[in-house]
Order: C-alpha cells, then structure tokens, then sequence
C-alpha cells in the first residue's frame, strides 16, 4: 500500500512540477539561428532562419570529432558546441562539449548555471566529482562506457587518473549553458593560483573518496 502511494505521488509530481528542467519547448519544428546580418533585434535566445532557408548543415558539426590542444597549464582542452556553433541547436535546449586531458590533466572546479550535465567516458579513466551547496562532495572513479551526472549550477571537476589520453563527451540541457570557473570568479589568473587549485584537486583523488562525503573540502589554499 506505501509503495502504490508513494508511485502516486512521484506521478503528480512530474505531471505538474514546474517545467524548468531545460529551455522552454520550440514552437515549430526546427529554428537554426538566422545569420548575423538578419539579425535586427536582441532577445533571450536567437531569431530563426527563414523556413525556405534551412540546410542539412545547419545540424551538422565536425568540431568534436579532433582532440583540442593540451598544450597548456593544466593539460586539457574543452571544445564547447552551443547554438553559435550548430545553429541547428537553436530552440532545442541542448549543447554538447568534448573534453580531452593527459595524463594528470584536469578541468578545473567550475559551474553550469543554465544547465545540468551527463558526461559519457570515451576513452581512458577519470576521477569526477561535485560539491554540493552542503559543501559534500560526490565523487567517482570512471572507465570507458561509464557515465555520470553534473547537477545544474554546482561546481564539478575531471581528473585523469590514466596513462593515456582521457576522452570524454557530454550533452547538456541549455543550448547556452554559461560557464564560471573557481579562478576567474576569484579574479585571479596568475599560474600559482591554477597549480595550487590542482594539487589540491590530487590530493583529494589520492584520498581515496568514491562515495558522499560529508566533511567540508575548501578550496581556498
């Protein structure tokens, strides 16, 4: 009988919980974004091509079939595609992103205040994880195939843990996600800010943590 109520309620729930999960519902089939010159007003979102004038490559990408440079502080690249980039995105309230890091690379703490994330493993292995506004922190070691959720708005982070490249691919619901990052919100870009925020990252992966913790991680050093 508990278990028929409780079913009940989760149903109601989802039937009527507000509606902000993603970017409000297109209103006509496709709406790749018009291009800059037809653009004549600003709005919260972009204008719509002419019907007429939609192409197949308005859908198309080729920006996350090549690894991005690692050439740089912490040793990764993330290769963001939003509805700038696929204007066959526009209304759909979705974008996708590539990440690569070498070996003992990281993507830095920071947020998606538009959106929530699901990131898929390709290739090579990572530690993730995020704090929540409890300041607990959730975090997993993956492998290839594996998969794991950024919950909107909270602060999450990659490791590779490997040898080898780390490749991963993620989707998330905004076609205009937003970015912040832990050090540009600091306001500071100075390298012995990155390095420090990075050996404080490894410390925690070298913890051992694989599950909730309940005990304040700061990240100021």
């Amino acid at each position: 009988m508990k278990s028929s109520h409780l079913c009940s309620y989760i149903l109601l729930l989802g039937i009527y919980a507000p509606k902000v999960l993603s970017d409000n519902p297109s209103l006509q089939d496709v709406c790749p974004i018009a291009p800059q010159g037809e653009r004549k007003l600003f709005m919260n979102g972009f204008l719509c091509k002419h019907p007429c004038t939609i192409l197949a490559s308005d859908f198309k990408t080729l920006l996350l079939n090549h690894a991005g440079d690692l050439d740089n502080i912490v040793r990764s690249s993330v290769n963001m595609v939003t509805t700038t980039e696929l204007p066959g995105l526009n209304t759909l309230g979705l974008s996708m992103a590539r990440t690569d890091i070498a070996p003992n690379g990281v993507v830095l703490p920071h947020s998606h205040p538009r959106a929530s994330e699901i990131m898929f493993v390709h290739g090579g292995s990572v530690v993730v994880g995020f704090l929540d506004t409890k300041g607990r922190l959730f975090q997993k070691s993956l492998g290839e195939g594996e998969v794991f959720v950024f919950p909107r708005g909270l602060v999450h982070y990659i490791m590779n843990y490997g040898f080898s490249l780390a490749t991963t691919f993620s989707v998330l619901n905004s076609q205009n996600p937003g970015v912040v990052g832990i050090v540009h919100a600091m306001f500071a870009t100075d390298s012995d800010v990155v390095e420090g925020l990075m050996a404080r990252m490894f410390e925690f992966g070298e913890m051992g943590v694989s599950d909730n913790i309940t005990a304040g991680f700061p990240w100021a050093f």
